[in-house]
């Protein structure tokens, strides 16, 4: 690399990015391209930056492979950031490969990274896990080891281990003080006022409040049998009954729970799990077949019994039943959620992270967007939605490597 391109790079590093691109602005080799296009992307014009990196991965040609999987490595965290989920990961995939194979350990971590941030955002924890199992971050220079301790911080929070996410964002915070970048930083913070927002409610016979991650890991470990209106599933300890594809057994199992130690009366359970006004002989026998259903899906932690007016939830073991709710229950609130994270998302890339139809979700766009609580902008494939939120470009690309006697 020639001394113009090795100064915009140090600059790009350093979060100036107008001064890289008064260096590479007018200049349409291969790297200029490529640096040209990091700068666009963490300036937040993504479309320029894609088509940008694009070219300066076609400009390298096969003969330079590392620069182009740098190129493409760049790219995909653009994808990422611009929720583009149906990127092929492969291509990440391989890319990743071809860095490790020619020795470029840092942005080979970067692409491991972007891989695991991937697979942490549509659910995959166990693949997250994988990716980063043996992944030392010592070495690595500070936006990259907060990018690590990232990952590891969002993977504890989705498995409910606080304290190791505490400490994870904690590693994070430091290195990303040590980066100086604002933008990272505020990914940090952002992050750690998870632990400080309220994650549910409990709904017991002591009525209801709001718990925080850490109080609802300590519920979850308590020994009480637990109705988890987030996730949809009945746990008593280790033994975890997933009825995800069963609502109407989980809104009977919800109702149970709701009225325990008391019967619930059959009315009650027709109105609330079939949305039925009046209950007639059909409903009456519909409700004994489906908590026979639930009985049997129980039948390792709580009976579904019979009583003279409906039926009535008796744990096998647990001393108290409790309900887990998000904090606020309202329509397509799984997709307000992922909304929340500030960034535009497309209806194909949502219906993937929620593993329902595109249709579906489109269907619950359009629902949102009437009652005003999601807006989007651009027209066919490259439509997407938001709620207010904070905007930014969280994290450095890597893309021109260790530079010159550093």
């Amino acid at each position: 690399m020639d001394s113009m391109i090795i100064a915009a790079a140090r600059l790009l590093a350093t979060g100036d990015l107008l001064g890289a691109l008064k260096r590479v602005a007018l200049r349409n080799d291969a790297p200029a391209l490529a640096l040209r296009g990091i700068a666009m992307a963490q300036l937040g014009d993504l479309v320029r930056a894609k088509a940008l990196l694009k070219t300066a991965a076609r400009a390298f040609g096969p003969k330079e492979p590392v620069a182009r999987a740098r190129c493409i490595v760049a790219e995909a965290e653009i994808a990422l950031v611009s929720r583009d989920l149906a990127w092929p990961s492969k291509t990440l995939a391989a890319a990743r490969e071809v860095l490790e194979t020619h020795g470029d350990s840092l942005n080979a971590a970067h692409a491991r990274h972007l891989e695991a941030r991937r697979l942490l955002l549509i659910g995959y924890l166990d693949e997250a896990e994988r990716l980063l199992a043996g992944v030392d971050p010592t070495p690595f220079p500070p936006p990259l080891r907060a990018s690590h301790e990232l990952v590891v911080g969002g993977i504890a929070i989705r498995r409910l281990r606080t304290s190791a996410a505490r400490a994870a964002l904690k590693r994070a915070d430091a290195a990303a003080r040590d980066a100086g970048i604002p933008a990272l930083r505020a990914e940090v913070e952002s992050l750690s006022e998870v632990l400080n927002t309220p994650a549910a409610r409990l709904i017991g016979s002591g009525g209801e409040r709001l718990l925080l991650l850490e109080e609802v890991e300590a519920v979850l470990a308590s020994g009480t049998l637990v109705v988890d209106a987030c996730r949809y599933v009945v746990r008593d300890g280790d033994v975890l009954v997933s009825l995800t594809t069963r609502p109407v057994l989980f809104a009977l199992a919800r109702v149970l729970a709701e009225n325990w130690p008391r019967d619930v009366s059959r009315n009650a359970l027709v109105a609330r799990a079939f949305r039925a006004k009046n209950a007639d002989e059909s409903h009456r026998a519909r409700l004994r077949v489906e908590a026979g259903r639930l009985r049997g899906e129980l039948h390792r932690i709580a009976d579904i019994k019979a009583t003279r007016d409906g039926f009535m939830l008796a744990p096998r073991r647990a001393g108290d039943v409790v309900i887990l709710a998000p904090p606020v229950e309202e329509q397509h609130g799984e997709i307000l959620a992922f909304l929340a994270d500030g960034e535009a998302w497309s209806s194909s890339a949502l219906a993937i992270a929620i593993g329902a139809s595109a249709r579906t979700v489109q269907r619950a766009l359009d629902t949102l967007a009437a009652a005003e609580k999601v807006r989007s902008f651009g027209q066919g494939p490259a439509r997407r939605w938001t709620i207010p939120s904070l905007p930014g470009f969280p994290s450095t690309l890597l893309l021109p490597g260790p530079l010159p006697n550093d």
